[in-house]
């Protein structure tokens, strides 16, 4: 049982699953990772085996997750489907700014996509930060829990903040309207990376 899912084209650095053996020991005695790995395809590798108590859950016991977005701005063939292109120039101050306001909020129906099954739309995000690197951006977003297709909604409509096509009223409209029709587009998915997760009992 996997920690999650993702669209197709996001990334992982951090992911966890589950699984139930009956003797943690032979799993060390067989070597089990070099066993996983030679089955897994080349773009995932385990890294570690942890023995946990008998009802851990990779998805439910999850208590903060943290996404990072990447964006480049100059034609680079070796980011290509690992971070976005984008063209426009963004004012990065008044970005962060939007971002900060998403502290301030709870309920975020407007960046997750409709019909889903889940019980509410309320997150409690801890971290929203823009940071310039040599060639681009980094947006850290780290929260207790995500909606479907949350991060790269929000994404979508910081850059319509940092194009200047929209302020910062608009933009704590569009969050109270709670109408993901009233927010901006999702970004691509290769951007998207799932960098942290955290467990009450993994340190």
């Amino acid at each position: 049982m996997g920690c999650g899912r993702t669209d197709a084209g996001v990334h992982a650095t951090d992911f966890y699953a589950h699984f139930d053996v009956e003797n943690v020991e032979e799993l060390k005695v067989l070597n089990a990772i070099t066993g996983i790995n030679a089955m897994l395809p080349y773009q995932i590798a385990a890294k570690q085996i942890i023995p946990v108590h008998d009802d851990a859950h990779a998805r439910f016991d999850a208590t903060a997750r943290a996404y990072k977005y990447y964006i480049h701005f100059e034609k680079n063939p070796f980011k290509l489907n690992r971070s976005w292109l984008v063209k426009d120039k963004l004012d990065v101050e008044v970005m962060n700014d939007a971002a900060a306001l998403l502290l301030n909020y709870t309920d975020f129906s407007c960046f997750s996509k409709s019909n889903t099954q889940t019980f509410t739309n309320n997150c409690k995000i801890t971290k929203a930060v823009f940071e310039q690197t040599e060639d681009g951006l980094v947006f850290t977003i780290q929260a207790d829990r995500f909606l479907r297709n949350m991060v790269r909604a929000i994404m979508g409509t910081l850059v319509q903040i940092g194009k200047k096509e929209i302020n910062l009223t608009d933009f704590k409209a569009i969050i109270e309207s709670k109408n993901r029709s009233n927010a901006g587009q999702s970004v691509p998915a290769c951007g998207l990376y799932l960098v942290k997760i955290e467990y009450p009992y993994i340190r």
